[in-house]
């Protein structure tokens, strides 16, 4: 009797269980994409190899603002010399110390002949450990060497993304093509590593770093530099010998402090969990919201429906129908209505989340735990919302409903 009551006034109680709807999509559809960015985090994120972290001007992944971003844009850019220098005192206990610069000044696109690329290529300066600080590795020819670094040759390895735009039918080795006005030899490409969170990672151009300053002016970049630790169980100690190092570098005082950020994988994942906190909070605010807004909606239809079927229930009621009837029936109908918003939400936001998650590379998730949170909640919904009106109908007198009208 409760499902054919539903199913007397479908537009009623399609408009009724919407609400619901709309609260349960907005919080599964955001825990579907955390969920889903959340175990592609090691690929995604963690863009430095192994034991590896970073030393930069500015901070990585964490957003400033006011008196902190001026402090930092203050700060001392990091010199090809400092980083030298860096380099030659973590020489005992590490060789892996990536010198990288990107460039900054405009979209680059690449030209060879007729040919060319689409302007906002990844376009670095950089020393031979790129590729082991980057996860990256080489299809043809060669990677930089120390010397090609020291005397700084015009020599460049390409992505794939610029292999097939420029050379779509012959070897790009040997070949001479322009990256922001200048000119530079192809010496290696890499292989393919495809995309990460929809950005791929394959258009991407690397000259040495002298070369790099030496063609764009060495005073307008600060230095980046990726150290990799010898092992794990080395990492903190590198970690605190490369600080050391970049304090002696930056002629820093004993009281002075660090006018250097540092920032490994580990911050990035960091960084982002606390972004995905974030979000995660600012949903379950608005889908509550819509819940209770939800849930009142619940109740006052509940409410419309019990007098208008007043005669109905004094009908029952004089043939035999005790309160308990009368109580369940109305609170199967406002439960019906909440669950079958809650599953319409859940349905939607796990295609919405997973669908953005397939954009982004990330892997496709159900959130088993949200979704049975959120049937729990629509059950805890629908009961508060139609108790009332279904206690209402239930202590309902059988001859006053009977003359109802």
């Amino acid at each position: 009797m409760a499902f054919s009551s539903l199913g007397v006034n479908k537009l009623r109680s399609f408009l009724t269980m919407s609400g619901i709807t709309i609260g349960v999509f907005s919080v599964i559809g955001v825990m579907t994409t955390v969920s889903a960015m959340r175990g592609s985090i090691e690929t995604g994120l963690s863009f430095l190899g192994v034991n590896m972290f970073q030393i930069g001007k500015y901070p990585n992944g964490i957003q400033t603002s006011g008196e902190s971003r001026r402090r930092i844009e203050q700060r001392r850019n990091i010199t090809l010399e400092q980083a030298q220098r860096y380099q030659q005192l973590l020489a005992e206990i590490t060789e892996v110390v990536c010198l990288k610069v990107f460039y900054r000044d405009g979209a680059v696109s690449a030209t060879y002949l007729n040919r060319k690329t689409e302007p906002g290529l990844t376009f670095v300066g950089t020393n031979e450990h790129f590729l082991v600080a980057n996860q990256y590795a080489t299809e043809l020819g060669r990677n930089f060497t120390a010397e090609d670094v020291a005397l700084a040759r015009p020599v460049v390895v390409i992505g794939q993304t610029i292999v097939q735009k420029l050379f779509p039918a012959e070897s790009p080795l040997g070949k001479m093509i322009k990256l922001g006005g200048r000119a530079y030899t192809v010496i290696g490409t890499f292989a393919e590593k495809g995309t990460s969170f929809g950005q791929t990672q394959d258009d991407i151009a690397m000259v040495p770093i002298t070369r790099f300053l030496s063609d764009y002016g060495a005073a307008r970049f600060s230095i980046n530099l990726a150290t990799q630790a010898p092992s794990q169980e080395l990492y903190n100690a590198t970690v605190d010998r490369g600080i050391t190092a970049m304090r002696i570098v930056r002629s820093l005082k004993a009281e002075d402090q660090n006018d250097f950020e540092l920032y490994s994988n580990d911050s990035l994942i960091s960084a982002f969990a606390k972004i995905a906190d974030v979000v995660r909070a600012g949903a379950l605010v608005i889908s509550g919201i819509a819940l209770l807004a939800a849930s009142s909606g619940i109740m006052n239809i509940m409410l419309v429906s019990v007098t208008e079927r007043t005669k109905e229930i004094g009908v029952r009621k004089s043939v035999g129908a005790r309160r308990a009837s009368i109580l369940t029936q109305f609170l199967i109908e406002a439960v019906v209505l909440s669950l079958a918003g809650g599953i319409a939400g859940i349905l939607l936001g796990v295609l919405a989340g997973n669908g953005l998650a397939l954009w982004m590379n990330a892997a496709v998730v159900f959130p088993w735990d949200w979704a049975g949170i959120g049937l729990l909640i629509c059950t805890v919904i629908g009961v508060v919302a139609g108790m009332y009106p279904a206690m209402k109908a239930a202590a309902l007198d059988p001859i006053e409903s009977l003359r109802y009208e």
